[in-house]
């Protein structure tokens, strides 16, 4: 039998057997239904400007990082952990991950957590669900919580929501948004958000159906050549509901990049992100410009080494918005690159699915 949402989470995490015994074993100040003080990381106000994360009021630096690049490649340790380390010691007080950096074994949230079990004060910590049940979605984050050594998180996100199927599978009985609201009724989450990659429309009807706090949303400067732009779409009605607005893609995966060398063709086709035999046409100044020129909190950007750290703190120090004559000139600059740019609007991998149990018999 299926239990029911519970509203207490003492009760919970009480009577939720195997699903919920890792919860049980959290600090007393979970249990005791509060959350710490929100993170503060001493650097920032003089490493960058800041910027409101929406209606959570928390000052976020203009970069952040994107725990992906090197902090998601396997048995890296010895580059992921100085990156994230680098990142706070330079101000950077926003980390975002997910369970697939470094799918299966969840490498990114490892490496983080390397780092959070000695500064998880200094960061703003987010990470996500690929689940669409309750239940799966509950594992996850217990996983998610065990990896990166905290007992809470900042910021929770449902996924790379990307078709109406998700979406009812997101609200219906037994979905994930019950786990969503539990988990942030008892105190384990502090902000719950949505991530859009793919088209807007799912995500336009998520955002109307649940307050959220804060999305991330695929932003960058091919996205005045996309037929489906999330600046037009869906950045109005995020800042209309006040949510704060991370932009990711900024870079995309460095397609939009001069500097980036395509991968052989058959490496690539072996990959979800298509096919692109050229490299771009920005450098990642004009690119995180770009979008650090449109309404948006921060920007999360992936980094393979230690000086590309360094220069993104450098470029988000130096940032100076640009007029519309500007950003006009660099986003004509993609023109001839936008598909690449904008892969993952295209994307070809199937959508894992994981449909809410409505059976009333216990399987097991």
């Amino acid at each position: 039998m299926k239990q029911p949402l519970l509203p207490d989470r003492r009760e919970f995490l009480k009577t939720g057997g195997a699903l919920a015994a890792g919860l049980l074993t959290r600090e007393a100040q979970a249990a005791q239904n509060q959350l710490p003080a929100m993170p503060s990381n001493p650097r920032t106000p003089a490493s960058m400007p800041t910027r409101n994360l929406g209606k959570t009021g928390y000052k976020v630096g203009l970069f952040s990082l994107g725990a992906q690049a090197a902090v998601e490649q396997p048995h890296n340790f010895d580059v992921a952990v100085p990156i994230i380390e680098r990142c706070l010691d330079l101000g950077v007080n926003l980390i975002d991950t997910a369970p697939r950096y470094g799918f299966p074994e969840r490498w990114s949230e490892q490496y983080i957590g390397r780092v959070m079990q000695h500064r998880r004060n200094e960061a703003f910590l987010c990470t996500k669900t690929r689940k669409r049940s309750r239940d799966n979605a509950l594992r996850d984050i217990e996983q998610s919580l065990k990896l990166m050594k905290t007992d809470h998180l900042d910021l929770w996100l449902l996924h790379n929501i990307g078709i109406p199927e998700e979406v009812n599978a997101i609200f219906a009985k037994g979905g994930a948004i019950e786990a969503f609201t539990q988990m942030h009724d008892q105190k384990v989450v502090r902000y719950l958000g949505v991530t859009a990659h793919y088209h807007p429309e799912p995500i336009l009807d998520v955002i109307n159906r649940f307050p959220f706090d804060a999305c991330v949303l695929a932003l960058n400067a091919a996205d005045t050549h996309n037929p489906h732009s999330f600046t037009q779409r869906l950045l109005p009605l995020a800042l209309e509901k006040q949510m704060g607005v991370i932009g990711m893609k900024i870079a995309s995966r460095g397609r939009i990049l001069s500097s980036w060398t395509p991968p052989p063709v058959e490496e690539q086709q072996r990959s979800w992100e298509g096919v692109a035999t050229r490299p771009g046409t920005l450098n990642i100044r004009d690119a995180t410009n770009y979008v650090l020129s449109l309404p948006v909190s921060t920007a999360i950007i992936g980094c393979d080494n230690l000086a590309q750290v360094e220069e993104n703190v450098r470029i988000a120090r130096e940032f100076t918005p640009l007029s519309q004559a500007q950003m006009a000139a660099i986003a004509d600059q993609t023109t001839s690159i936008a598909k690449q740019a904008l892969f993952f609007h295209f994307e070809s991998r199937p959508r894992d699915i994981d449909l809410p149990d409505t059976s009333t018999e216990d399987t097991g």
